[in-house]
């Protein structure tokens, strides 16, 4: 049993309108749920992704309005990647120019052409080329990024770690990965070696110090079990190998396991169904707050402590700058 790639990757932000303004603007991604968190429903939770919010393209945020700034550094994921074609890196430099978004042409990885650049809150993003694109991405998206050019779901994240070998013997042992190549003090590992959001890089940087986890951090990176029979056995084999895993959690979307690597990041298995189309149909996703049934009695009170956010905005061409720097 192998696990089945990337599910999704969660990170803090502040201002709400700002990171929306962001992902959907800037990058044309799609907000396919707009929700709240489940343990603090004065806060937003949304999510990111392709048109129908596919595994391995859903990049989810909690934005909370004041939040400090926190700080990468070992025992996160300090680097969120995305793969598009490699004909597109000319349409996103250019892009990034129109948008006045600060950006660099990182030294290439691997073979693969890397533009680095950071979203209002300091989460580090990547574009990365590849050669392989995964082909169950849906980029017909109402969106100002042609499709030709969009994002096609996850690359490999860099994960960094002080000590990488007991990440390694988990990731390979366990999950089901393999090791592709590696340059310096970076390995890849893979489940696929065509299918980026199959792909992590680990990066061991044995003497820097560990992360704070607050606005513009990584929070935790899903990787994705294919049934709940298959969710289920992960539960029981890190529970027997002495791992604190969490009892399996409804998501509404997923089901949820969570756990804390060797390395300190915070790792979670979600299951593909039953999807974002369960309480919305694909037209629609993201248009209505959705709440879990615990808070549905409570909808009046909780619209009116969260702030308001408008969604059709983010559907134009025009720069964004002004409210996204």
């Amino acid at each position: 049993m192998k696990l089945h790639g990337i599910h999704h990757i969660t990170a803090i932000a502040s201002d709400p309108q700002r990171n929306l303004d962001f992902y959907t603007g800037f990058l044309g991604l799609r907000l396919v749920k707009r929700t709240v968190n489940f343990d603090d429903p004065s806060a937003y939770h949304f999510y990111f992704g392709d048109r129908i919010g596919t595994p391995g393209t859903i990049l989810t945020f909690f934005p909370w309005p004041g939040a400090r700034r926190g700080s990468r550094g070992t025992g996160q994921v300090v680097a969120t990647s995305f793969a598009i074609p490699r004909t597109a890196i000319g349409y996103w430099h250019d892009r990034f120019g129109s948008w006045h978004v600060t950006f660099e042409r990182a030294p290439a990885r691997f073979g693969e052409e890397v533009l680095r650049f950071t979203d209002p809150d300091g989460l580090l993003i990547e574009l990365i080329t590849a050669e392989h694109l995964n082909d169950t991405v849906d980029v017909a998206n109402d969106s100002s990024v042609p499709a030709d050019v969009a994002l096609r779901g996850f690359h490999a994240p860099t994960l960094e770690l002080q000590r990488a070998n007991l990440t390694v013997q988990l990731l390979t042992d366990l999950f089901g990965f393999e090791l592709l190549t590696e340059e310096g003090n970076r390995r890849r590992f893979v489940l696929d070696s065509n299918i980026p959001n199959k792909q992590v890089d680990l990066v061991e940087r044995q003497d820097a110090g560990f992360g704070q986890i607050a606005a513009g951090t990584v929070h935790h990176i899903a990787f994705r079990a294919a049934t709940d029979q298959e969710h289920t056995e992960w539960r029981q084999k890190l529970a027997d190998l002495g791992f604190g895993v969490t009892p399996v959690i409804d998501r509404q979307y997923f089901h949820s396991i969570y756990f804390r690597e060797p390395g300190g990041i915070l790792f979670e298995i979600a299951t593909d169904p039953p999807g974002f189309t369960a309480d919305e149909p694909v037209e629609h996703l993201g248009e209505g707050l959705k709440l879990p049934p615990q808070y549905e009695e409570h909808r009046a009170e909780i619209e009116r402590a969260l702030p308001p956010v408008s969604i059709e905005r983010n559907r134009v061409a025009e720069p964004a700058a002004s409210r996204s720097q």
